[in-house]
């Protein structure tokens, strides 16, 4: 069996955070690992509370990780710099393909992560030779220092992000009004997915997304193989999505 390590933030709901990671694990047939970097109480109305793990149990976690059976590393909202850093000392001069997620804010509201935690994120992890960065584009104009991404933008954005050394990037267009278009950055050029836009909505998208493509990677796919069978993964999701209260959830 193929075996994923998570690392993120807990959401109470497992509509997103590190418990998601293991319920698309459980469907694709990927055992999680995960390592905690910071407990949240989130609802319908957002971020309620957020409590950073010490970096000292961060780094403790990750030493109990089985390095050599992880297939890959899908790490989602870090908290804090010192998390940041923590993460990227235990990456460093590993090649398993990481899918790095820089989340920032919940999408009904309420931070996740300090204001430095992207400045952070860019200098020491997006450099990573093995990382894969999926931001939306909010994250994304952050990353850049812009105020917007706009449809004529992706390529060039994708291709700016690319350029801090990660192995590939994953820029997330759903936010956009009409056909849902995705942008994958690598080294060998830039290709967009576009698809027409599913008329239901759902919560967590991105972290589908992320996590389908860790498990794809996982299970040994290539980057370019893994976006396509990860946003094929969540459009099936999209269209059987369950009621959680005023949400809808894959799960």
């Amino acid at each position: 069996m193929a075996e994923l390590l998570s690392i993120g933030t807990t959401h109470p709901w497992n509509i997103a955070g590190v418990g998601i990671d293991l319920l698309v694990g459980a469907e694709l047939g990927v055992h999680a690992f995960t390592v905690v970097a910071a407990v949240s109480a989130q609802d319908e109305a957002g971020v309620r509370a957020l409590q950073p793990q010490p970096p000292g149990t961060l780094a403790a976690q990750l030493a109990c990780v089985p390095w050599a059976r992880i297939g890959a590393v899908r790490i989602g909202a870090l908290p804090t710099v010192e998390a940041v850093e923590v993460v990227a000392q235990a990456l460093q001069g590993r090649s398993v393909p990481a899918v790095v997620d820089p989340v920032a804010a919940a999408t009904r509201g309420g931070a996740l992560g300090a204001d430095d935690v992207l400045p952070a994120l860019r200098a020491r992890l997006a450099p990573l030779p093995n990382v894969i960065l999926t931001p939306n584009l909010d994250e994304a104009a952050r990353l850049l220092g812009r105020e917007r991404v706009g449809r004529d933008d992706l390529a060039d954005v994708a291709r700016a992000l690319a350029a801090f050394g990660c192995r590939a990037v994953l820029l997330k267009g759903g936010h956009l009004e009409g056909d849902v278009t995705d942008v994958l950055a690598t080294r060998d050029g830039v290709e967009l997915f576009v698809a027409e836009r599913l008329a239901r909505t759902m919560r967590g998208t991105g972290c589908v997304l992320a996590a389908a493509l860790a498990c794809a990677l996982a299970r040994g796919d290539a980057v370019r193989d893994g976006v396509a069978f990860a946003r094929a993964f969540v459009r099936e999701k999209i269209a059987s999505a369950h009621e959680r209260g005023s949400l809808r959830s894959a799960y």
